[in-house]
């Protein structure tokens, strides 16, 4: 019985959802940006598995129904910038050209990096969409040759350093404009960052949640010149 539980999808479907479920109970409770519902479900995920000797093949039987729903959430992020159209509109050039700047940015920082480093183009790969929200990403890694479970781990580092710094960098630099605030977060910490612009201001995230949109765009095709 219970070698058929653990051989079969229904593990890594319940274990993901409980640990979700688990993440965004202690993210309400403590409201800390650390205690981001994702990290606290990845962390979880693993320690389950060590402690019970899961091997990651019986996990990812159903771990790889969740990721097939990565692509209809990629093509509901359309959705986001026809409900901002009206502000989108209102500010479309300093959007266009602040999100541009910011996946040009990202993107060459990775690149050049790398090369320093004389890193692998698979782990190039991986890391160039670190900061396009997951399901872009992963998108992005895998049609490279990178390893999608690297660029998810790049994702969330950028989202929570992001998250993190971005109000001290608004304040260090003197941005005090929310247009300028929001693309910023967006555009480098997607929607980890999202959810501080929001707390910063309405507008903040506003534009943050339409830049997560145009720099995943922008992004995917940079990355096919590179």
């Amino acid at each position: 019985m219970i070698e058929t539980i653990l051989t079969s999808p229904l593990l890594g479907l319940t274990l993901s959802c409980l640990a979700w479920c688990v993440g965004l109970w202690v993210q309400k409770k403590t409201k800390l940006i650390l205690c981001n519902p994702l990290i606290i479900a990845v962390i979880l995920v693993v320690i389950v598995l060590n402690v019970f000797h899961i091997p990651f093949q019986d996990f990812n039987l159903g771990g790889e129904f969740i990721t097939l729903m990565l692509g209809p959430v990629t093509a509901l992020l359309a959705l986001n910038i026809y409900q901002q159209r009206a502000l989108l509109g209102r500010y479309f050039l300093p959007v266009v050209v602040g999100c541009l700047a910011g996946s040009l940015a990202s993107v060459g920082s990775v690149l050049l990096l790398c090369r320093l480093l004389t890193l692998e183009e698979a782990i190039t790969a991986s890391l160039m969409p670190k900061s396009v929200t997951t399901a872009i990403a992963v998108a992005i890694a895998g049609s490279g040759g990178g390893v999608e479970s690297l660029a998810i781990a790049a994702v969330m580092v950028a989202g929570v350093t992001g998250a993190l710094f971005a109000p001290m960098f608004a304040r260090l630099f003197h941005i005090t404009d929310p247009v300028a605030q929001g693309v910023a977060i967006g555009a480098c910490s997607h929607a980890l960052g999202t959810t501080r612009a929001m707390e910063i201001g309405q507008l903040q995230g506003a534009m943050s949640s339409i830049a997560i949109c145009i720099c995943g765009l922008i992004t995917s095709v940079i990355t096919l010149f590179t």
